[in-house]
């Protein structure tokens, strides 16, 4: 295995430890607990891991493709199991109260699936990258340039807030039962 410069493999470490915590979020829920709202206004545990997942996806492979390298985002490939009814390249950002009740998912089998083809883009990308790519600008953000490493420093905070949410409404859901 090939040595990652120490910002890739503090990066690597982090994503891995979502990877890690993940099931335990959804282990043993029923159909019914999977998507719980807290309120009509709360977003449920499927759709946040969904979510996480999402972004996760979508913006590694928009790092891949900012650094000219082609990688499909696993969503390509899983979106159709879902069989959710957003356009294709929606993450949940900006999902409305009904959007996010228009998640219908209820398997955490196929989350499951999902997380481990975004875990292994995330690993394809990170083992592909040098340091110097982590200062490469792949984006703006109100005008001002937005590195890779920006931008995989955010995916590690936005992941892990949501599948932190989804944790608490796990606890939740065990003390309804």
């Amino acid at each position: 295995m090939t040595t990652l410069p120490p910002a890739l493999s503090v990066l690597r470490e982090c994503f891995g430890r979502v990877r890690e915590e993940l099931p335990s979020v959804l282990d043993g829920l029923t159909p019914d607990e999977v998507l719980w709202r807290a309120d009509a206004e709360a977003n449920p545990i499927g759709w946040l891991v969904w979510h996480l997942l999402r972004v996760q996806d979508d913006h590694l492979a928009g790092v891949a493709a900012a650094l000219g390298r082609t990688v499909d985002q696993a969503w390509t490939e899983h979106k159709r199991r879902f069989g959710l009814p957003y356009p294709r390249d929606a993450i949940g950002y900006g999902h409305s109260s009904a959007d996010v009740a228009a998640f219908d998912v209820t398997d955490p089998a196929l989350l499951l699936g999902y997380a481990e083809a975004v875990d292994a883009l995330t690993e394809q990308v990170l083992a592909g990258m040098t340091e110097d790519e982590l200062q490469r600008q792949v984006d703006t953000y109100d005008g001002e340039p937005i590195t890779a490493q920006v931008r995989l420093v955010s995916v590690v905070g936005d992941t892990t807030q949501h599948l932190g949410q989804a944790s608490y409404l796990r606890g939740l859901v065990e003390r309804r039962r």
